[in-house]
């Protein structure tokens, strides 16, 4: 379990601050119509938050495979 967290804290870092930033948008920004799929509803909306920074954090992450040449 340490192991599995130690290789992917910043994954998990960038799914936190992903979320918090999805929510804060909701809040500060959103979507007064409802017509908006994802800043209409808080839980659409930390959702995304949390994937996009998923993907923004795992382009950081390092491969320490060494190659066979």
């Amino acid at each position: 379990m340490k192991q599995w967290l130690k290789n992917n804290k910043l994954s998990l870092i960038g799914t936190i601050v992903g979320a918090i930033a999805g929510y804060l948008y909701w809040q500060q920004i959103g979507c007064t119509s409802g017509t908006c799929m994802i800043t209409s509803k808080p839980l659409n909306s930390t959702l995304y938050g949390a994937f996009m920074g998923f993907l923004v954090f795992g382009l950081f992450k390092r491969d320490n495979k060494k190659s066979s040449l």
